[in-house]
C-alpha cells in the first residue's frame, strides 16, 4: 500500500491555528474539501494493467513438473526409474521427489523423500491406523510443510529441467485426497505441471478393463484441470496399438465389445461414445519401463503438454489471480469510503469507542442494588408478619386472663 508522504503535512484548521486536531461539528465546505483531499491521498494506487494479466512474479517456466500416477501394479516406480535413467543419459537436469511413505526400497535416488520426514509405521502405531490410513495420514502431515519443498525447488529452478514426482501405489490416496490436491496445486501455481497416467497395457486388453482405465484418466483430468499424458507401460509384453485403435476408431471398439452380450459390455459400448471427445484431445504414447522404449516420444508429448499448459491452465490461473486482485481492490476502496464518511460525520472530533466494560460494570452494580432492595423488602415483610403473629398471641392471652 503506497501512502503519500505529504499526508503527514495535512493541515486541519482549527480556531487555534493547529494547536488541536478538532474541527467544528457543523463543518464547512472548505473543511470537507480538505478531508476529501486527505482521503484521496490514502487511496491505493492500482497496479499496472499489464501486471494483472501477466505471469506471476513467482512463476517459473522451468523446471517442468511430471507427476506420475497410475493404478497399483501398473509400474509407476519402475517407469519413474526409467525416466531418471533417461534424463541422466541425455544430460537433462532432473530432480526426483518421492511421495510414497510405504515403499521399502527405491531403485533410484530421491532428492526429496517423504520417508525422511514422516515415518509411516510410527504414524500407524500412534494413530492406530491401517495401511491405507497410515499412507494418507503421512501424506497429510507432509503436505503441511510442502511450501518448503516448493521453495527449495524454486531456488534451484535455473539449474533444473524436470522435476519427477512418484506418488503412492494407491492412486485414490493421492488423486482424491486433500493433501494430493494441495501438492498438485502448489506445483501447478509455480511451475508447468503435467500429469502422466501410467496404464498397464497387458491388463487393458479386455474392453471392460480398458474402459475403467479411461474413465479414471478422464476423472483425473477434470479433477486436476492439468494436461494429461497417457503412458501405456509394459509394451515389451504387449503392444499398445490395439488401445490406440480403440481410441481412434469407435467401430473397432464396438466390434471388440460385441463378443459379450452382458450388461457390462452394453454399458462399456455406451461409455465409449461419451469419451469420444476426451480421446480427441488426449496424448498417448507406448513406453516400456524395462527396455526404455518410447522415452523420446514420451518427452515430446510432455513438451507439447507444456505448451497446452501455458495456453489453457496458466491463462486460467492468471484470470483467477486478476479476479482476486480486483476483489481486493474493491474491498479496500469500500473501507476507505467508510473511513471518509466517518471522518465527515465526526467532523474531526475525538470519538470515544465504548468497549462495553463500563456498561457491564454499571449493569452489574444495578443488578446488585436490585438484589439488595429485594432482600430488604423480604426482611420487612418477614418482620411485619412476626409483629402480626405477636399481636394475635397478646389478644388470646388477654382473653383468658382474669
Amino acid at each position: 500500500m503506497d501512502i503519500d508522504p505529504d499526508l503527514d503535512k495535512m493541515n486541519i484548521k482549527d480556531a487555534n491555528e493547529g494547536s488541536s486536531m478538532q474541527l467544528d461539528s457543523k463543518g464547512t465546505l472548505e473543511e470537507k474539501e480538505e478531508i476529501t483531499k486527505s482521503m484521496d491521498k490514502l487511496n491505493i494506487h492500482k497496479a499496472p494493467s499489464g501486471q494483472a494479466g501477466s505471469s506471476s512474479l513467482n512463476f517459473k517456466r522451468k523446471p517442468v513438473v511430471i507427476i506420475v500416477v497410475g493404478m497399483a501394479g501398473s509400474g509407476k516406480t519402475t517407469f519413474l526409474h526409467r525416466l531418471v535413467c533417461h534424463t541422466q543419459a541425455s544430460n537433462v537436469r532432473g530432480y526426483v521427489l518421492n511421495l510414497d511413505p510405504a515403499v521399502m526400497t527405491l531403485p533410484f535416488g530421491a532428492n526429496i523423500d517423504i520417508r525422511d520426514t514422516v515415518r509411516y509405521k510410527e504414524v500407524m502405531k500412534q494413530f492406530n491406523l491401517g495401511p491405507n490410513g497410515g499412507i494418507l495420514t503421512s501424506l497429510n502431515l507432509f503436505a503441511t510443510k510442502f511450501d518448503e519443498v516448493v521453495s527449495t525447488i524454486e531456488r534451484r529452478a535455473d539449474q533444473l529441467d524436470y522435476v519427477l514426482v512418484d506418488t503412492p501405489g494407491q492412486i485414490e490416496i493421492f488423486t482424491w485426497s486433500a493433501s494430493g490436491a494441495i501438492i498438485t496445486e502448489a506445483f501447478a501455481s509455480t511451475f508447468p505441471t503435467i500429469i502422466a497416467y501410467v496404464v498397464d497395457t497387458p491388463r487393458s486388453s479386455s474392453p471392460a478393463t480398458f474402459m475403467s482405465n479411461m474413465l479414471y484418466a478422464c476423472s483425473i483430468l477434470y479433477k486436476t484441470r492439468l494436461p494429461l499424458v497417457l503412458a501405456f507401460n509394459k509394451t515389451d509384453v504387449a503392444q499398445h496399438q490395439f488401445a490406440l485403435e480403440w481410441m481412434e476408431d469407435f467401430e473397432a471398439f464396438q466390434a471388440a465389445v460385441s463378443t459379450d452380450h452382458s450388461y457390462t459390455s452394453t454399458l462399456t459400448a455406451s461409455l465409449s461414445l461419451v469419451l469420444d471427445e476426451f480421446y480427441k484431445n488426449l496424448k498417448s504414447v507406448g513406453v516400456s519401463a524395462v527396455s526404455g522404449a518410447g522415452m523420446d516420444a514420451f518427452f515430446k508429448a510432455i513438451e507439447a503438454s507444456v505448451q497446452e499448459y501455458m495456453e489453457t491452465y496458466k491463462a486460467e490461473l492468471d484470470k483467477r489471480r486478476a479476479e482476486k486482485q480486483r476483489l481486493e481492490e474493491e474491498r479496500r476502496r469500500e473501507n476507505m469510503e467508510k473511513l471518509r464518511k466517518d471522518m465527515e460525520k465526526s467532523g474531526g472530533e475525538t470519538v470515544v469507542l465504548s468497549t462495553g466494560l463500563k456498561d457491564k460494570q454499571v449493569t452489574g452494580d444495578t443488578m446488585m442494588d436490585e438484589e439488595e432492595e429485594e432482600e430488604d423488602d423480604e426482611f420487612e415483610r418477614f418482620s411485619e408478619e412476626e409483629d402480626a403473629v405477636d399481636e394475635d398471641e397478646d389478644e388470646e392471652v388477654a382473653r383468658f386472663s382474669f
